[in-house]
């Protein structure tokens, strides 16, 4: 193919080359070939494969130093692109170049910044809006859309005969129909979600607006009538029985959705760990209404008063859930782990299960941290106590290999009964958390091993190597701190993070530290090729243990029943899988980062509703970043807020960009990251999910060695 031929030239040059190189080097004679030369290079820069420069000089995209990704616009005029599988890329004010938040956009590196990548975007590449989400308001009697998400700088009018009957204050779901003139579109109502005063609509809104159904169409919930309420005889053939073992789940405690149960029994200096997991594929058949809706949506959402499922209640919190004291079907992972924590033989069964009791991480960490045995858990201490050693041993396994734990903390958002925040808290991540983490991974890679050696089409969760360069510019800003860390970055492995963050793990600002190495390194996705999981240490990982909340394990479980329960393996099967598995994985890797930004966006709005009841009340807290515009400043529960620098009345500041400082005339050294200050909360606005503060004092800001 001429394609192919094409993108061969291409490999092989590091310069650009024209229109007339590449007829040349192709050996093309005729007016005709050329003609279909060019169109064929029009194809292939259309499908982002080629890159066409100002000067109509063409190179490969992955050989250039250009990216494509999504605009995340922030309302200060900067913003971010969000690259698949890499680091964001800061986008000045000056270098947007007409983009709006969502575009589609080809961006060019132009210099680190910091730790973070600088660039600038040369090309709008697609322009599909979504559904939008906004505030009806009428002017001289016309409907306009006020869209909660200011980013996006586009004035909306609604046709009066597509309205709903929806009135001021309304918050709405809309579809763009035409484009009226720049940056002008007209729009119809789809749905009214209710009055902006309503109870949840804050949390509807922006579920909506990023596309997350919060219902099922009436052919999935048709699919349900045929769905038993409980396990049926027929359903237990050849399945192995472990209904008489003492098997138990642990969950948090509004947990209703509940993936995996645990067993333990220990023979000499050897455990066998069983990791049970509902066998959900059991009952979402492929391309079933229900299957296709799972696949859509992906993942559950979690967020602050609610869970948005991947399948309705009657799967993920009835006959799938591995509800106690109820007959269930699973998946089993049975392994025999040594001494060292090395899984020496293991069994992957088609299962019955009975959970004994459905506990909760709070009562367990309450036996394994303070020896307090809840009611009911008598019977259970020395399983739990088995396997904490067990967990120790994995961990340990572990972390001699080169597992990073970042050991990033994550708030709680506590809500009333009309879903407002109420409190902010740390969520804890105690021993039984630990625990069952451990777990999980354990028997993922298993199963990861077991089909990779098998050489079979897979989905796997993978992580890449760092890019050599990134690291070394969050070692430049180290050094500028202060703090002066040694290692070997020409050889980028695990180890060498667990030693960067051995190395700061006594320092003040520890956790911003470990959150910025982090945003340093690749993100987690899934792929049909494995190229190992970075941050755990691991060769070989997939996601197995979750399947109510997330299909790629649905996928996983569904392939163990086809190569290793139903023994098909043919070339027919292989063939299938290894042309749908890559459009399974990358869909899903998408609609987890929606699922994540979706969570994100309604902690800030929860966050800021919860500060807004807290105007003038002072705080101690931590810079946790330095912009030119002013710092963020995290409080001890997470919530950040940000310092304007025209806020800043005790002097002349400005931001210094080669040490990364807000410096005052008089003030030398300033504001930087980590320093300490108290600040007092000066606005919040729910509906922009941002907090403002003043800075009271500025606290010690030595660094510590």
């Amino acid at each position: 193919m001429l394609e192919d031929k094409i993108l061969e030239i291409l490999k092989n040059e590091n310069k650009a080359l024209s229109v007339y190189e590449i007829n040349d080097a192709l050996g093309l004679t005729t007016v005709d070939e050329l003609k279909e030369l060019l169109k064929t290079l029009n194809v292939l820069e259309d499908n982002l494969k080629i890159y066409r420069t100002n000067k109509n000089r063409y190179l490969l995209f992955s050989n250039s130093h250009l990216k494509i990704g999504t605009m995340i616009a922030n309302k200060k005029g900067y913003g971010f692109v969000d690259i698949e599988g890499d680091q964001d890329v800061f986008i000045p004010p000056n270098s947007i170049n007409g983009a709006i938040h969502g575009d589609k956009v080809i961006v060019e590196i132009t210099s680190p910044k910091g730790i973070d990548l600088e660039g600038r975007i040369v090309k709008i590449v697609d322009r599909k809006f979504k559904q939008m989400v906004g505030e009806i308001y009428y002017k001289k009697n016309r409907p306009y859309l006020k869209l909660d998400d200011d980013r996006i700088n586009i004035t909306v009018e609604i046709d009066k005969k597509k309205t709903q009957g929806a009135m001021d204050g309304h918050k709405v779901l809309v579809k763009i129909t035409n484009k009226l003139k720049e940056n002008n579109y007209k729009g119809e109502v789809i749905k009214i979600l209710g009055h902006k005063n309503d109870p949840g609509v804050d949390i509807l809104s922006i579920t909506n607006e990023m596309g997350i159904p919060d219902t099922f169409s009436a052919l999935v919930m048709q699919e349900l009538d045929n769905v038993p309420d409980e396990v049926l005889d027929k359903d237990l053939i050849d399945r192995v029985d472990l209904r008489k073992e003492i098997i138990f789940t642990i969950d948090g405690d509004d947990t209703k959705d509940i993936d995996d149960a645990i067993s333990i029994e220990k023979f000499q200096d050897h455990y066998k760990l069983g990791v049970h997991i509902a066998d959900v594929s059991y009952y979402v058949r492929p391309h079933t209404a229900l299957d296709n809706e799972a696949f859509d949506r992906g993942t559950s959402v979690y967020l602050a008063d609610r869970v948005i499922p991947m399948l309705p209640h009657k799967l993920s919190n009835g006959i799938c859930s591995l509800n106690p004291n109820v007959d269930r079907l699973a998946i089993s992972c049975i392994m025999e782990i040594d001494k060292n924590g090395n899984v020496i033989d293991y069994d992957i069964l088609k299962t019955v299960i009975k959970s004994r009791i459905q506990m909760t991480y709070n009562k367990v960490n309450q036996i394994l941290e303070d020896n307090i045995i809840p009611d009911g858990y008598e019977e259970y201490v020395d399983k739990l106590k088995m396997m904490e050693d067990l967990a120790n041993i994995l961990r340990k396994n572990k972390e001699n290999r080169g597992y990073i734990d970042f050991e990033i903390d994550e708030s709680k958002i506590v809500v009333d009964e009309k879903g407002k925040a109420i409190d902010i808290t740390l969520r804890n991540r105690g021993t039984g958390e630990k625990l069952i983490e451990d777990f999980m991974i354990a028997a993922n890679e298993t199963v990861a091993n077991h089909i990779y050696y098998m050489q079979l089409p897979f989905i796997y969760r993978v992580h890449g190597e760092p890019d050599e360069e990134k690291i070394t510019n969050f070692m430049r800003y180290l050094n500028i701190l202060g703090y002066h860390v040694k290692a070997d970055l020409k050889k980028l492995t695990p180890k060498t993070m667990q030693n960067i963050l051995a190395q700061l793990k006594s320092k003040k600002e520890f956790h911003l530290l470990s959150a910025l190495l982090l945003r340093s390194m690749q993100k987690a996705v899934y792929d049909t090729n494995n190229i190992g999981h970075f941050g755990i240490a691991s060769k070989c990982y997939t996601h197995f243990t979750s399947p109510i909340r997330r299909y790629p394990d649905t996928t996983v479980h569904r392939l163990l029943h086809t190569y290793l329960f139903n023994n098909n393996i043919n070339n027919e099967t292989i063939n299938y899988y290894e042309r749908e598995l890559p459009f399974i994985a990358e869909h899903t890797s998408d609609m987890e980062r929606r699922s994540i930004e979706c969570e994100r966006a309604v902690d800030d709005m929860k966050k800021a509703e919860y500060m807004m009841d807290h105007i003038g009340e002072e705080f101690n807290g931590i810079i946790s970043s330095v912009m030119n515009f002013g710092m963020f400043v995290e409080l001890p529960n997470l919530i950040e807020g940000l310092v304007k620098l025209d806020s800043l009345q005790d002097d002349y500041y400005t931001y210094d960009e080669t040490t990364f400082t807000i410096r005052g005339n008089n003030d030398k050294r300033g504001y930087r990251l980590g320093d300490s200050v108290r600040v007092k909360v000066v606005a919040a606005d729910k509906e922009k999910r941002t907090i403002d503060f003043e800075v009271i004092k500025h606290g010690n800001s030595e660094s510590e060695s």
